[in-house]
């Protein structure tokens, strides 16, 4: 009998999850509170359940698991969910991310505290209560610091404070972010920044995904931090490459992460790696369910789901077979109202274009910088070199319309 998987989240990106399951042969079981979820249309079963509701997820799992079948592991793709993955593994007794670990993983605070307490390196960081302590820290310590709020997700809230003129509205702007009203501050290390995913088996941290994160809009976007794609494979060199795998591996025991997926936002600064957060889950962004593929031949969904479900993949299988050039850049309209969209089938058609999401659509609000990401089109291409491959990624872009007022 087939074993049965629950994904949590029922996006587009979590939809190609279903689809990869589906091919392993296995029965899939997929959870969303949006009834019109892409995955219901693929998946053998639905819950409508809230993603970012644990209790409300886990109670619909428990139902599912003693009435119809039972669900043999839980994975969320696309989705800061940790704290629901952790419940249904809890509530159905199945092995993967504990409840410790999901906390700590969607307490940017608490991580931070518990990476130091382990060694693992990070920057300066500090909880701020009050906008007066804000102002404190800076007048000490200069502004080149990021407030952010401690338990939001994505960049929501997250502000660089040399391009904030008023810190009281700064502390404010993250703290209205955060579900429990609080702010952290942390030093801004400049340097090249990493996007890693790994694959985490029975305490052996094994990371193909590798990408040099792209924010060429920094100044254009400040104080916000917009970032717009990235590169695969990195530029840095092989020994920083292995100095921040090691660091990954340092970090996701440091969760207590011992079976499960985790991505990480890596800093280079002045040639030593430095950890600014660690998610206990599997990435949006395309990065796990196209990128990883395209650029290592390494079936990254598959071997996730794999270890969700108590099995062991190798070390061969999550070793990258080959370093294809892939890159991702982000089309990013002026704010206001999607009044025409065109283009999409010319960008398609663009040699070494793999693939095109026009996310936007007509009547949506492009929002200015701020708390969500302003972007309408997702652009992923390949070629021989970066730089044929980046060529590509523009060319299409170029031929993207979207029109706002």
């Amino acid at each position: 009998m087939a074993k049965t998987l629950l994904i949590i989240s029922g996006g587009v990106e979590a939809a190609d999850a279903v689809k990869r399951a589906k091919e392993m042969g296995l029965d899939v079981v997929c959870s969303d509170i949006n009834p019109e979820a892409p995955g219901f249309a693929i998946a053998d079963s639905a819950l409508i359940a809230d993603v970012y509701g644990p209790s409300d997820t886990a109670a619909a799992a428990e139902r599912f698991h003693t009435k119809i079948r039972k669900i043999d592991g839980v994975i969320c793709v696309a989705a800061d969910a940790p704290l629901t993955v952790a419940a249904v593994n809890t509530r159905l007794g199945l092995k993967g991310l504990s409840q410790r670990s999901a906390e700590l993983a969607c307490d940017k605070l608490a991580m931070k505290m518990r990476f130091a307490e382990c060694g693992v390196p990070v920057p300066w960081f500090s909880a701020v209560n009050t906008a007066q302590e804000l102002m404190r820290i800076v007048a000490e310590k200069g502004r080149d610091f990021v407030i952010k709020p401690v338990d939001s997700r994505g960049s929501r809230g997250v502000q660089r404070l040399t391009h904030v003129s008023d810190l009281g509205k700064a502390f404010l702007f993250a703290r209205q972010h955060s579900p429990t009203q609080r702010v952290m501050v942390e030093a801004y290390l400049p340097g090249p920044q990493v996007s890693t995913e790994s694959v985490v088996v029975d305490g052996v941290c094994y990371t193909p995904g590798f990408s040099d994160r792209n924010y060429e809009f920094l100044d254009k976007y400040a104080p916000y931090f917009i970032e717009n794609g990235g590169d695969l494979p990195s530029h840095l060199p092989q020994t920083i490459q292995d100095r921040i795998k090691e660091v990954q591996g340092m970090a996701a025991a440091a969760l207590g992460v011992t079976r499960g997926t985790v991505k990480g936002d890596i800093v280079v600064h002045e040639g030593q790696v430095y950890v600014i957060e660690l998610a206990a889950r599997l990435s949006g962004g395309f990065f796990c369910t196209r990128e990883i593929p395209l650029n290592t031949g390494v079936d990254f969904v598959g071997c996730a789901i794999r270890v969700a479900l108590g099995e062991n993949p190798t070390a061969e299988e999550l070793t990258p077979k080959y370093q294809k050039h892939v890159i991702q850049r982000y089309a990013f309209p002026k704010a206001g109202k999607v009044v025409a969209i065109s283009g999409g089938d010319a960008a398609r058609a663009v040699e070494g274009v793999v693939e095109v999401n026009v996310t936007a659509k007509l009547g949506d609000i492009i929002p200015g910088a701020g708390d969500k990401r302003p972007s309408a089109a997702m652009v992923l291409a390949m070629g021989p070199t970066r730089e044929v491959a980046l060529a590509s990624a523009e060319k299409a872009l170029a031929q993207l319309r979207i029109e706002t007022r």
